[in-house]
């Protein structure tokens, strides 16, 4: 009776082994992914699937260490004295699967951060490069806007004032676009 239930619980744990080790390639893959350049649509619902998975593992893994601790050192079943060393070894197998469990856990989780820090840092390049062509068109909008009041200005409904208006807004368009290169926001 002993070297069935051992034999019945060591199919159980090689099961969870190889159900431990697919979540593993499947975070690695997903590490793999997230350092592309270009963003991957559906990493985040993978992460999460694989996240689902593991915590449904976890639900069945973490308590067969409570059983096999049990049959090991309470004595349910009558086995032969040879049989313990078998069930020590049940009990090494469960808690490295346990482990390997939790450390999964961690990097499912680090990897879900990761992905949300990837996006924050796309989404602050995409800002700065926003904000770098309102500047440079802000420019031209308020000179113009000025100079379409019905208030006098100094060269008002001449060529000089027209040269100088555009002069101005050509010069600050150029250093702006020149400045905002420079510090890589364009």
């Amino acid at each position: 009776m002993g070297s069935l239930v051992h034999g019945l619980l060591d199919v159980v744990v090689d099961g969870h082994f190889e159900a431990v080790q697919a979540l593993d390639d499947g975070i690695e893959a997903i590490e793999d992914d997230l350092f592309e350049n270009k963003p991957q649509k559906g990493l985040q619902r993978k992460t999460f699937r694989l996240r689902k998975d593991l915590v449904d593992l976890r639900r069945v893994v973490l308590p067969m260490r409570e059983v096999v601790n049990s049959i090991q050192h309470d004595g349910w079943t009558p086995r032969p004295r040879r049989a313990h060393p078998l069930y020590s070894d049940l009990y090494d197998h469960v808690l490295r699967v346990s482990e390997w469990t939790e450390s999964l856990r961690d990097m499912i989780t680090t990897v879900f951060e990761t992905n949300l820090s990837l996006q924050d840092a796309r989404l602050n390049t995409v800002m700065k490069k926003l904000t770098g062509w309102a500047a440079i068109i802000a420019v031209p909008t308020a000179i113009t806007g000025f100079y379409g009041q019905n208030v006098e200005y100094p060269g008002i409904n001449t060529v000089g004032g027209f040269v100088t208006s555009t002069s101005i807004i050509v010069l600050i368009v150029i250093s702006l676009y020149w400045m905002f290169r420079r510090r890589d926001w364009l």
